[in-house]
C-alpha cells in the first residue's frame, strides 16, 4: 500500500463524516470504511441524500479531522452501487447497520435498505495532500430544516420568572 493511500484509509476510518462530491454540490455523508473502500447507504425515506452519485461514475471525497474539523486529505473515489443479496452488499450492510444512529426500524433496517435505497462503495483512485490555495467555503444547501422561529410569547415570562419568598 502506498504512503498516499495509507494516508486516505487511516483518515477515512476515523473520521465519521466525509464529503463527497459528484456531479453536484459537495454534501456531508457518514460512512464506514469496510475492505479497502468508504460505503455510504441513502437515497431511501429516512437516509440521507446522494445526489450526483451515480454507479460507474467518479467522485471528490475529502476527509476532515475528527477533532478539529479541518481538513486532512481529499481524495478520487470510483463509484459502485452494491446489489442488494450480494456477498459484498450483505458485508458492507453489516458494516453499516452497527454504526446507522437512530434507526426507526431497528433489525429490519437491512431489508428496508434492499427495497429502498442505494448502498454505495467509493474506492480510493488517487489522492491529493496539498491544501488548497482559496476557501472551501460554500453557501448551505436549501433545506426544510430550520432553526428560526419567532420565540414562543409565554417563554420570557417562564425564562425571567423570580421566585417568590414565603
Amino acid at each position: 500500500m502506498t504512503e498516499e493511500l495509507f494516508l486516505v484509509e487511516e483518515a477515512t476510518r476515523k473520521s465519521g463524516l466525509v464529503w463527497v462530491r459528484g456531479t453536484g454540490p459537495a454534501r456531508a455523508l457518514w460512512h464506514v470504511w469496510h475492505d479497502g473502500a468508504a460505503h455510504v447507504v441513502g437515497d431511501g425515506p429516512g437516509e440521507q441524500p446522494l445526489p450526483g452519485l451515480a454507479d460507474g461514475a467518479t467522485a471528490e471525497v475529502t476527509v476532515r479531522s475528527k477533532d478539529k474539523g479541518g481538513r486532512i486529505v481529499s481524495w478520487t473515489a470510483a463509484v459502485r452501487q452494491l446489489a442488494p443479496g450480494s456477498e459484498e452488499w450483505d458485508a458492507a450492510v453489516a458494516e453499516l447497520k452497527g454504526k446507522r444512529l437512530n434507526a426507526p426500524d431497528g433489525e429490519a433496517m437491512p431489508e428496508r435498505w434492499a427495497r429502498e435505497c442505494r448502498v454505495l462503495r467509493l474506492d480510493p483512485r488517487a489522492a491529493t495532500t496539498e491544501l488548497p490555495d482559496g476557501s472551501l467555503a460554500a453557501v448551505p444547501l436549501p433545506s426544510p430544516a430550520t432553526t428560526r422561529r419567532p420565540v414562543p410569547a409565554g417563554l420570557p415570562k417562564l425564562l425571567f420568572r423570580r421566585k417568590r419568598k414565603g
